[in-house]
């Protein structure tokens, strides 16, 4: 091989290596820049995510938000400010008891299977109407919602009618149906779409259904609430007559017998 061809091939190679680390060069230049974009999307995706999430959290949950609701639809058969005021019985009847329950509190379920039964004897003969003021506080003490949810419930119960407040008022705190204070099963529309059924107007009846499921008194349910709160009350169930509680023989108040409740209420009356 002449000396001249052996310089061409040297050239040559030095020429194809030459251009062969541009190519590499070139290649991880390109590498390099997605790197950094695909980089550059993750840490904004994270940090979108972040955000979204931030605002999520900060957002307020549906009751807090239903309890600033200016918008109220309250049921039928009620009066007052946001119709929070319930009062059931025959306009003859000269005194009102006031009943503060709480759906989830078991001594207001011990309360209404003994006495429950009375009252409603008592308002149909026109002794005196009721007046039922619901509360909330067992959901905020067990961080739940079952409170809550069933006093809206009731609600839709009343927007079907007064006989159909009592009788599902009176399911809901059944031996049958009320749940234990730690099982929540009230924040669940089923369950109590479900304790519907054993109340004949509430049966199939696709427009209670519907308000429960929608939650269309949840607003006023919050409302319902408030006014337990200015009440003064401390705790449930509590019974008022004349602004006075009512308390059985030994100064306490409820749950009481049948036969307390109407010693004491008698007296009441005459007060």
């Amino acid at each position: 091989m002449s000396a001249r061809n052996s310089q061409a091939n040297k050239a040559a190679a030095r020429e194809r290596l030459r251009q062969e680390r541009e190519r590499q060069a070139k290649k991880d230049r390109m590498r390099r820049q997605i790197t950094v974009g695909v980089s550059a999307l993750a840490v904004l995706g994270l940090a979108g995510g972040i955000g979204y999430a931030v605002v999520q959290a900060n957002k307020p949950s549906h009751w807090e938000a239903m309890k600033d609701e200016k918008n109220v639809t309250a049921p039928k058969n009620t009066t007052g400010d946001d119709g929070t005021t319930i009062v059931i019985g025959k306009p003859t009847a000269k005194k009102t008891l006031e009943l503060y329950e709480d759906s989830r509190c078991p001594i207001c379920a011990v309360f209404e299977q003994q006495v429950g039964e009375t009252i409603e004897k008592d308002v149909d003969a026109g002794k005196y109407k009721i007046q039922y003021i619901g509360a909330t506080f067992i959901d905020n003490s067990d961080q739940g919602e079952g409170s809550k949810n069933a006093l809206s419930a009731l609600g839709a119960a009343l927007n079907v009618g007064p006989d159909a407040f009592l009788d599902y008022k009176a399911a809901l705190y059944s031996a049958k149906f009320h749940p234990e204070e730690s099982q929540d099963k009230f924040a669940k529309d089923s369950y109590l779409l479900e304790v519907a059924e054993s109340v004949p107007a509430l049966k199939n009846n696709a427009a209670f259904k519907k308000d429960v499921e929608q939650g269309t008194f949840d607003a006023w349910a919050m409302k319902m609430s408030a006014s337990f709160e200015d009440s003064g009350v401390k705790g449930t169930p509590t019974l008022k007559m004349d602004g006075k509680t009512i308390t059985g023989a030994d100064g306490q108040g409820a749950p009481m017998t049948a036969a307390e409740f109407t010693t004491a209420v008698g007296k009441a009356l005459k007060g």
